[in-house]
């Protein structure tokens, strides 16, 4: 395929591209997606793009991520509304529950997380690797999980684990309601 010049087009690849790749992309990708073969001009349709969605969409934008990559995506405080509407989520509820409780404790045990989870556990650790939202290290016979920073770029996470521990539980906190509960157990968040 030959170069693009027409800029519409090339600014048309780049959108198509965030929309149906359902995952941050790297400027790499975006560069091939456009035809363009130029960085400065992607990267000019990019922020181009970036503002269209900001004043054509409210809930939708086009957001550069930490890493540098750029996704297409809800923004975070319309998730709960269209959640019903949704089709089949990625991870079942158990799952996601053994995700979350990675993330929260990691590292962790597979038979921590056996003994917690139940054994069930097994499958959701399979599916987890499956899609790198999890990795492991053996220690031994056991196996000591945590997670990705695929799990971190899928979920707009950004920071180091004991920011995302004080993060997920001031969550956890905000959801509960009717808990009352001032400060985190000590011995899982640690400054």
């Amino acid at each position: 395929m030959g170069k693009i010049e027409n800029m519409d087009e090339a600014m048309a690849r780049i959108e198509s591209a965030l929309y149906s790749a359902g995952r941050p992309l790297r400027i790499e990708e975006l560069i091939r997606a456009s035809g363009t073969e130029s960085r400065t001009k992607t990267l000019d349709l990019i922020n181009n793009l970036m503002k269209k969605t900001k004043s054509a969409f409210k809930a939708l934008e086009v957001v550069i991520l930490p890493d540098g990559s750029y996704v297409f995506q809800l923004k975070p405080e319309y998730s709960a509304t269209v959640k019903k509407y949704a089709s089949k989520p990625i991870l079942p509820n158990a799952t996601l529950k053994t995700l979350s409780y990675i993330a929260y404790m990691q590292p962790i045990s597979s038979k921590q997380l056996v003994e917690t989870r139940g054994s069930g556990v097994y499958a959701h650790l399979k599916e987890l690797r499956q899609l790198d939202f999890i990795s492991h290290q053996n220690v031994g016979r056991l196996k000591i999980y945590t997670t990705t920073d695929k799990f971190q770029k899928y979920f707009g996470i950004q920071g180091d684990v004991e920011d995302l521990k004080q993060r997920l539980f001031s969550k956890v906190r905000k959801t509960a309601g009717g808990i009352k509960q001032t400060s985190p157990p000590t011995q899982l968040i640690q400054n």
